[in-house]
């Protein structure tokens, strides 16, 4: 931890409506819920130099690795935050976030669980205050059942749905995986994967979705 000082942000609440200050060039700001070891968040930042990368992790040992992965490979655009997703409008002032990530969160299989889940419409709710006009939210996960009930929250809090598949890599390795990704995608496990795209909010709350 102490080795990778430089890209720890240890007060993100005093960062609120400032994010850009750590890189003014910055052309997008991109949040990552959950980096686990950051081979996901190293290899995108990578790819866009010109985005401000922040990664959200709960557990430190899972993020000193990933720590240690930027900083390896001397990456000056990505900086790492110890937080919760719930207080996400307590991190970023509203519309400071272009892109979220979501990528292989734990499904909470268990209705009684349901809220705890990152694509439940109160998290969603969050997403909005902290996300610009049009922002993205893009979601894989290899749980289908997470998948199908989550497409019918994004609708709910005014997030509409594209780029929607249930075989992410049926022709070809698509896009930069995690190593979770890669490990069932070698199992043969199909990966789910969409984009919500943030519009205007329902006038009259849509139902909720079977469980």
């Amino acid at each position: 931890m102490e080795r990778c000082t430089r890209v720890l942000i240890s007060d993100p609440e005093e960062r609120k409506g400032k994010w850009r200050e750590l890189m003014p060039e910055a052309k997008e700001v991109f949040l990552e819920l959950g980096c686990g070891k950051g081979r996901f968040t190293a290899e995108t930042a990578a790819q866009n130099p010109q985005a401000l990368y922040i990664a959200v992790e709960r557990v430190p040992d899972a993020m000193v690795i990933a720590m240690e992965r930027v900083c390896a490979q001397e990456l000056h655009n990505v900086f790492f935050v110890d937080g919760d997703v719930a207080q996400l409008p307590l991190f970023f002032a509203p519309g400071e976030v272009d892109r979220i990530y979501i990528n292989f969160c734990d499904p909470w299989p268990s209705n009684r669980h349901a809220k705890r889940r990152l694509t439940h419409p109160d998290f969603l709710l969050r997403y909005r205050q902290v996300l610009a006009e049009a922002g993205e939210i893009h979601f894989k996960t290899d749980n289908r059942d997470l998948f199908e009930w989550s497409l019918f929250q994004f609708p709910r809090v005014g997030f509409g749905v594209s780029e929607v598949t249930r075989d992410l890599h049926a022709d070809g390795i698509h896009g930069v995986m995690t190593d979770y990704e890669e490990k069932f995608h070698n199992l043969g496990t199909p990966i789910n994967r969409c984009v919500g795209t943030m519009g205007p909010l329902p006038e009259v709350p849509e139902p909720p979705a079977e469980e």
